[in-house]
């Protein structure tokens, strides 16, 4: 069946930033934790990324993963939103990487397709499918439950992930 990996979804956000736990044994997905961390709006925005940092890095040493999902960030049409979850992406990225996990990333639309089984999923239909997969959670959030959605979407797809970085690895 293959050795169980913990997988850490993050869902970044600078007003929220969605986590959520899953072990993935072969094709079998156990749920373990998810919640949502927020910033203190009223801070500068250097603050409000240095309290996702801690906050995020507790979650990674509290819950230990062996391996880190991070969402893609979508362009709206606020340049000014997009630049600020580019931040909170960043901060994303770089704890686990930090931590020595390996992080996978996602675009929204593969995350909704492999969850729900179409792209351009809602978000309730995203929160229905992750309780049916992970029937013991009850996720906390939109942000939390996106965050589960990433973490199953890191579980299917881990295998082709860790071939493509052999390949590039390899020069190939």
């Amino acid at each position: 069946m293959g050795n169980p990996i913990r997988i850490v979804g993050i869902d970044p956000g600078l007003r929220s930033t969605g986590w959520g736990i899953v072990v993935a044994e072969g094709s079998r997905l156990t749920y373990v934790a998810d919640g949502t961390l927020t910033s203190d709006a009223a801070a500068p925005l250097a603050e409000r990324l240095l309290q996702l940092h801690g906050r995020l890095a507790a979650i990674i040493a509290d819950w230990s993963p062996d391996e880190a999902a991070v969402e893609e960030t979508f362009v709206n049409k606020d340049a000014k939103a997009t630049l600020k979850l580019g931040h909170a992406r960043g901060i994303a990225l770089l704890v686990p990487a930090s931590a020595g996990l390996p992080v996978a990333e996602y675009a929204p639309n593969m995350v909704k397709k492999t969850v729900v089984g179409v792209g351009h999923a809602q978000k309730d239909q995203i929160d229905a499918m992750v309780k049916i997969l992970l029937p013991r959670c009850t996720p906390d959030s939109a942000d939390s439950a996106d965050a589960l959605a990433i973490a199953i979407c890191h579980a299917q797809h881990r295998g082709s992930q860790a071939l493509a970085r052999q390949l590039k690895a390899a020069g190939a």
